[in-house]
């Protein structure tokens, strides 16, 4: 598939998402990277450990956040999008469930909407990338957690995410899914989530893992947020080994080093 100026070989090798959060109360980052030049600086020290797309994200959705207005997330990534575009060579994702910020944010360059709630919190959003022709990421996550059977629940609402996108003329090389670790899951169901990665091929689209840092490798290893490196390269090992196109990361080089040691035993 093609993001930005950049084509990615998503059948046979798993890239890199670089995580920019330019929020002030991010679980893992926040406050670092809340004004432009820190931003880039850092985007820049990312793309050169290896990342392949920079996500840049302007409101946090850790448990419990507190929702920013749109005006607010717009005037924390828009300028840091502008500064990324302008100065590096590298795709930017926009990390945002909400029309106003995506339209913005294409605006000044983003290739790519990483959208958390699937494309359903506004019907305009899928209408919005198709007309666009960016790249989409589309996330499972639900309201309430009132599963009746979890997996195949799962894959029923990831579906009619999918046919929301289709019917808005969303290209099919233009689609990624994202089983949503971490968001309207248990710990366990987590964990089920990242053991059977491999089950999501049946739809056809490249699949993204986003498990970097996040509370379910906390739980498991009883560790703090910045103890999590070790258990979130497992988790990219094993979404290599099951065939994801893309890992979502904080911690760029270790993540990049874990993947070419896989890839090189799998004879990628």
């Amino acid at each position: 598939m093609k993001i930005g100026n950049r084509d990615f070989d998503t059948a046979n090798k798993t890239y890199v998402m670089g995580i920019l959060n330019v929020t002030p109360d991010s679980f893992s980052d926040g406050g670092k990277y809340n004004e432009v030049e820190l931003a880039l600086k850092k985007a820049e020290e990312m793309m050169h450990e290896g990342a392949d797309i920079i996500d840049v994200g302007g409101e946090s959705t850790r448990p419990g956040y507190v929702p920013v207005s749109v005006q607010e997330e717009i005037e924390r990534v828009a300028p840091v999008i502008e500064a990324i575009k302008k100065n590096l060579d590298i795709p930017v994702s926009l990390d945002t469930y909400k029309v106003e910020v995506a339209k913005a944010g294409i605006a000044v360059g983003a290739d790519l909407i990483n959208d958390i709630k699937g494309l359903q919190e506004s019907p305009e959003m899928a209408k919005l990338i198709a007309e666009s022709k960016a790249a989409c990421c589309i996330m499972h996550n639900r309201e309430f957690m009132n599963y009746n059977q979890f997996f195949t629940d799962m894959q029923n609402d990831l579906s009619a995410y999918i046919e929301t996108a289709r019917k808005a003329g969303i290209a099919d090389d233009k689609i990624i899914i994202d089983p949503g670790v971490g968001f309207a899951k248990t710990y366990e169901q987590n964990l089920e989530v990242i053991n059977r990665l491999e089950q999501f091929h049946c739809f056809g689209y490249p699949i993204l893992l986003g498990t970097s840092r996040k509370s379910v490798i906390g739980l498991t290893l009883d560790l703090p947020v910045f103890e999590r490196v070790e258990g979130t390269l497992v988790t990219t090992v094993m979404a290599v080994m099951k065939g994801c196109s893309f890992v979502r990361v904080h911690d760029i080089k270790e993540n990049v080093r874990a993947i070419r040691m896989t890839e090189a035993i799998l004879g990628k």
